[in-house]
């Protein structure tokens, strides 16, 4: 990785998702040992050296943040096709992953991320075959460096009965992340359940026992259709409620479940893609402006690569223009979506769901200097007015021409930087085939395009 120095970015359109500092024309952002050290206009680098970067035809903002990803799955993308979506090819294919698959996969993901000016991300292993994929799959995060929690899971379809076993996750927690680790504090550790309507109330109970003795963050998902065996009040009475569990997709919720995560200030990862393709017995507009003017924490996800593109800016843009109140409906009393909402669940809100809300997700003096900068004069973008429409509607990661993250550049002038992007499609592209061979039938046909 490439060293860590002082940073002036000069001259840009600070979009800071700071309430205290806002939006400011023509400002200037200074980084110091990988950290924010001020906002402003007409700032200096004081008595040290700082290397001036121009941003004066940017918008300097900080970087997004998912918070539910299968990653493990990420070469997969295209095994999806008509009449064969994303559960029958998961399930076609989850067994037949090796841990150099998992390695590539995940590789492939976050430098897909990190292009994307996605900068941290929640590794959701919902498939942790072996120890070796685990370890695998933490290979890939010490090589990529996009920040993330690693939430280790179960095998994917085991028994619902059967609780998740925390001996590797001992044992990982104490060769990965003990001391000094692999990481040094861009990788954080937690575990995914798989919920009780997924799995049973007993083994949840016995998971969560777990977790809790450990200290460690739990997520779980629920159906997307009407009905969830989930009931937040009973989970809140239990205690399992609140920032330490993050829940995935809920669109069944009640307004009881929906003030007990609010009471409780239990975050919710919302998939506006997987929402709006797997939610067929769900109302995924209804859900997320309910679950907003309940005040639920929201932040937004990715779910799988074969369900949405790994592009926050779009998520953000149909979060945006499907949320607005339905007349003759339980929403059309509720309020619609801003644009400067939008751009908090996609940065602020997804930090504070992974516990780093005080790290990460806005242009604060003291938070990690996890930054992008965006073109703004762009074909796309261009010419500039009104900055949060501007990001929410018009960019693309296409547009993002530079990304740090601690301070350091992963990605500039356009390109990535110390990640051999060619190489990791190669090697996704053999994992891939071989996948598809193995599982045969449909997934067998001959592959389009050989990766160069």
């Amino acid at each position: 990785m490439i060293p860590n120095v002082d940073l002036l970015i000069r001259g840009g359109t600070v979009v800071s998702v700071d309430p205290g500092i806002g939006t400011l024309i023509g400002a200037d952002v200074l980084v110091r040992d990988g950290r924010i050290a001020e906002v402003g206009r007409g700032l200096g680098a004081g008595d040290r050296d700082a290397e001036v970067v121009d941003a004066s035809r940017m918008i300097v903002m900080p970087g997004l943040v998912e918070t539910h990803w299968h990653m493990w799955s990420s070469l997969g993308r295209n095994f999806v096709a008509e009449d064969f979506e994303y559960f029958p090819a998961k399930w076609a294919t989850a067994a037949l992953y090796e841990p150099e698959d998992f390695y590539r996969s995940v590789a492939l993901g976050l430098a897909e991320a990190l292009n994307a000016g996605i900068t941290t991300v929640h590794n959701w292993s919902h498939n942790t075959r072996t120890p070796e994929h685990a370890d695998a799959e933490l290979s890939a995060h010490r090589d990529i460096p996009a920040r993330a929690r690693y939430a280790y899971g179960h095998i994917d379809g085991l028994d619902g009965a059967v609780p998740l076993d925390f001996t590797d996750i001992d044992r990982v927690r104490r060769e990965w992340f003990e001391g000094d680790g692999a990481f040094a504090g861009r990788v954080h550790l937690g575990v995914n359940l798989r919920g009780p309507d997924l799995g049973s109330m007993d083994a949840f109970d016995q998971e969560m026992a777990e977790a809790k003795a450990r200290e460690l963050p739990a997520a779980i998902h629920t159906v997307q259709g009407a009905s969830t065996a989930v009931d937040a009040t009973e989970l809140e009475r239990k205690g399992y409620l609140g920032p330490e569990l993050l829940i995935a997709h809920f669109l069944a919720a009640t307004v009881a479940d929906r003030a007990a995560l609010a009471r409780t200030g239990t975050p919710l990862s919302y998939a506006v893609h997987s929402e709006l393709r797997l939610g067929d017995a769900g109302d995924a507009r209804a859900a997320l402006l309910s679950f907003l003017a309940a005040g639920v924490d929201v932040s937004f996800s990715i779910d799988a690569t074969s369900l949405a593109p790994i592009d926050l800016f779009q998520a953000m843009n149909v979060a945006w223009n499907m949320g607005i109140p339905w007349e003759g409906t339980a929403t059309a009393s509720l309020p619609a979506l801003t644009f400067r909402r939008v751009l908090e669940i996609g940065t602020l809100a997804g930090a504070r769901a992974l516990g780093l809300g005080d790290e990460v997700g806005s242009l604060t003096p003291g938070k990690a200097a996890d930054i992008l900068l965006i073109r703004a004069d762009d074909l796309n973008v261009g010419p500039l007015a009104a900055v949060e429409s501007a990001i929410v509607r018009t960019a693309t990661p296409a547009n993002v021409d530079s990304v740090l993250v601690g301070g350091r550049f992963v990605k500039r002038g356009g390109e990535l930087v110390g990640i051999d992007a060619p190489a990791l499609m190669r090697d996704a592209t053999d994992s891939a085939e071989r996948i598809r061979r193995k599982a045969g039938g449909r997934l067998a046909q001959p592959n389009l395009v050989e990766a160069e």
